[in-house]
């Protein structure tokens, strides 16, 4: 029988390899062909370009053509880090089609707010200072799958203060 495998991972599969939480020969069989696509987060010019793309798709179906996405929520498109990649953007954008106003699509259609957005929100400077702390560290974790040590570093914060700001911006680890 000549079968081919064709798989898919978020995973490092070679770190898993390392670790020992992936069994080696495994990995050896799968990894004939390996193609690596950069999660969305990693693609800042494509991104636009697909969320147009399942905009232009989703109006269609929807007959809500002429829609457009507004500056603002082209900024925060660019901005959010995708932690659900190419799939969250396609449901935000389908989300925001069912439910914009009007022919535009805002940041708040997308559920998405910019930190310009978070800041002008805030009523007083402690509110924005907190909003925007919260928004840093939760990137930041985010981005090292919820390792502390890296996400400090990229703060420039000792490990102690930025479990700190965790506590006290509420934020919660995953």
């Amino acid at each position: 029988m000549d079968t081919r495998v064709i798989a898919a991972t978020n995973a490092d599969l070679k770190t898993a390899v390392a670790e020992g939480t992936f069994r080696e020969d495994l990995f050896y069989r799968l990894a004939v062909v390996t193609i690596r696509i950069p999660p969305l987060r990693e693609r800042d010019e494509d991104v636009l370009l697909l969320a147009k793309a399942f905009l232009k798709r989703f109006a269609a179906q929807e007959g809500r053509e002429g829609l457009l996405i507004d500056e603002r929520a082209a900024h925060a498109i660019r901005e959010y880090r995708w932690p659900g990649n190419v799939r969250e953007l396609e449901n935000r954008v389908k989300r925001a089609v069912i439910m914009a106003e009007g022919n535009t699509i805002r940041a708040a259609d997308l559920e998405l707010t910019s930190s310009e957005e978070i800041q002008i929100a805030a009523h007083t400077l402690k509110e924005a200072r907190e909003a925007l702390e919260r928004e840093m560290v939760s990137r930041s974790l985010q981005k090292h799958g919820g390792k502390i040590a890296p996400a400090a570093a990229d703060l420039g914060v000792s490990r102690p203060t930025l479990y700190e700001l965790i506590g006290k911006l509420g934020i919660k680890r995953e």
